[in-house]
């Protein structure tokens, strides 16, 4: 770390502590060349990968695109928003510890379809029939057959 007022490369870390809320730390250093103290703080930096479309071209992640997906699959849905901001987070969480520079569309539209089918059966055939592109009647039969194979058995007393 290289010191504010003499520019010099030698500096000690004299205090650290973590902060309150536990997403940085604050650190007091001592140039050992004129002796000055200033601090420093250490946070982390996560970029989101960008997201590669079927046509090849590339674009940054956009959580409200993502947002506006969620709510036109669930519109008219009886899912509390606290379980849609969920599902978005757990979406957002898979990107980040993916721990790439770029991620498929096809995989971000996976992710979705299966949050979807934690939240609402409705909402996973809406957005499946627009992400997997149904062309008629036995596509819908094919998702539904599927969601209702998906289900688990009740459990015996």
């Amino acid at each position: 770390m290289k010191c504010p007022f003499c520019k010099g490369h030698d500096t000690q870390v004299v205090d650290t502590r973590e902060s309150e809320e536990g997403d940085s730390i604050r650190r007091r250093r001592r140039c050992v060349s004129c002796d000055k103290r200033f601090t420093t703080f250490e946070t982390v930096e996560l970029h989101m990968p960008q997201v590669v479309k079927q046509n090849g071209t590339r674009s940054e992640f956009d959580a409200e695109k993502l947002r506006t997906s969620f709510k036109r699959a669930l519109h008219k849905r009886p899912v509390p928003a606290e379980r849609v901001e969920a599902a978005l987070d757990c979406v957002i969480q898979h990107l980040y510890a993916l721990g790439e520079r770029e991620v498929g569309s096809r995989q971000v539209g996976e992710w979705v379809m299966q949050e979807l089918l934690k939240l609402d059966k409705v909402a996973y055939i809406r957005f499946a029939s627009v992400y997997k592109s149904f062309q008629d009647v036995g596509d819908f039969t094919d998702a539904i057959k599927e969601v209702r194979d998906r289900r688990t058995p009740a459990k015996a007393d």
